[in-house]
């Protein structure tokens, strides 16, 4: 490909698609808000964050397939099947308004299993983009440093998706009752829709070069002996499960206890702050990381994250005072809803996006290094643990509804403690 020339279609295809795995990802918490006040759900946290488990369990089945399947047919090809299953799996989703409605299985409602299903199949959509996009922003740029800058525009592009899509769901959302049903976000998976499958048909038509692929016949069993590299894969497990259990969490909290007309739209704001934050964190490591450490930095968040989300436990009946309150609500995230004054720690939830934004390219670069050739190979495992993403939100809210919400958030403590020690001493490498 001549490097002095980008076509600029398939970028911004790519970038939509980098979005697009932000947007489907996102959809999974807010409207979780919906199911958690069904008859029959009856306000549980469990099964309202179920389809949030199931979008990520996706990826224990299909992170390592991902590559394989990039390796048979092409990244182009990949990327068509991957744009193709996420129509379908938002169709999926959209149907679940429809079919099933008024009727039970197994004391749940119907449409319920529906949704789930749908969920289901975009983690599998997600999984193959996630997969494809980055190398192939980088082959559209020529490779070197002009494709590494679109894959950082793409996964700033990325984050705005995930700071925008929890508040268009909860602003159409507004107030969560028993009469809330999943069609109240139809315009959300109409334009979920509408990009795949214009996306699909403007990339049948963008012709571009396919990279050429490497044999790869390194065996995942043998990658065991790493040390950190195990201690890594752990690691992100637990990373993604606190990246998304926080927020996710928080948005059921504030749905519950707010008491306001727009709660369900408040709640989507203050979600979205947390994946703004994230944005800005990424942004700052991006210029600092050539000087700092992915060690100090993964070390220096993770015990930022520990202290914010202890202190935001036994703070949850204490007000932020009111010159916090203007900086916040500045940004018009507290707009929404008038007179609102939040507890400290919504406060302090909310800032844990400034520190787990450099967790995972720190715990990644520890992980892997001295691999060599071998860092390829192990990225298929580190896919495949995403789904923690799933699990441990999933079983946060399990403890949320035998206690309280804030006592839940010692799960994400736990989880942070292992990261930070796995910063500190797991990611030594042993010779």
């Amino acid at each position: 490909m001549n490097k002095n020339k980008i076509n600029w279609v398939a970028v911004f295809t790519m970038m939509f698609l980098f979005g697009m795995i932000a947007f489907v990802t996102n959809l999974a918490a807010p409207i979780g808000v919906i199911w958690k006040n069904q008859d029959g759900i009856n306000g549980s946290g469990f099964w309202g964050m179920m389809g949030n488990m199931m979008n990520f369990l996706a990826y224990l089945f299909m992170g390592i397939p991902a590559g394989k399947l990039i390796t048979k047919v092409g990244y182009k090809k990949s990327t068509l099947i991957g744009v193709g299953v996420g129509f379908l799996g938002v169709l999926v989703q959209f149907l679940s308004g429809k079919v099933g409605v008024g009727s039970t299985l197994a004391g749940l409602p119907a449409n319920f299993f529906v949704y789930l299903l749908g969920a289901f199949v975009c983690g599998f959509s997600v999984c193959i983009l996630n997969t494809v996009v980055n190398p192939m922003l980088n082959l559209l740029g020529g490779g070197g440093n002009r494709g590494n800058q679109l894959v950082q525009i793409g996964g700033t592009f990325n984050s705005l998706l995930g700071t925008l899509t929890p508040m268009l769901v909860g602003a159409l959302i507004g107030s969560v009752t028993k009469d809330t049903v999943i069609s109240d976000v139809n315009l959300v998976l109409y334009i979920a829709m509408a990009v795949f499958a214009a996306t699909y048909v403007i990339l049948s038509f963008v012709p571009f070069v396919e990279p050429e692929q490497e044999k790869n016949d390194i065996s995942v069993k043998s990658l065991f002996q790493y040390r950190h590299l195990v201690f890594g894969v752990i690691a992100i497990f637990f990373y993604v499960g606190t990246e998304v259990g926080i927020p996710g969490t928080l948005n059921f909290y504030l749905t519950d206890t707010l008491g306001t007309a727009n709660a369900a739209t408040t709640a989507g704001f203050v979600a979205g702050t947390y994946w703004f934050l994230m944005l800005i964190g990424r942004f700052v490591s991006s210029l600092i990381s050539g000087k700092v450490s992915s060690r100090a930095q993964l070390a220096a968040t993770s015990g930022a994250a520990i202290a914010l989300v202890i202190l935001a436990m036994f703070t949850t009946n204490v007000q932020a005072c009111s010159s916090v309150l203007k900086v916040y609500g500045s940004c018009g995230y507290f707009a929404v809803v008038e007179k609102l004054e939040p507890d400290l720690c919504v406060l302090l939830l909310v800032l844990c996006g400034l520190c787990t934004s450099v967790m995972w390219g720190a715990i990644f670069n520890l992980a892997v290094e001295g691999l060599g050739k071998k860092s390829a190979a192990a990225s298929g495992l580190f896919m495949t643990m995403v789904v923690g993403g799933g699990i441990l939100p999933l079983l946060q809210n399990a403890i949320a509804d035998a206690t309280s919400y804030m006592t839940s958030y010692w799960l994400p403590v736990a989880a942070l403690a292992y990261i930070c020690w796995f910063a500190l001493l797991g990611s030594k490498v042993r010779k």
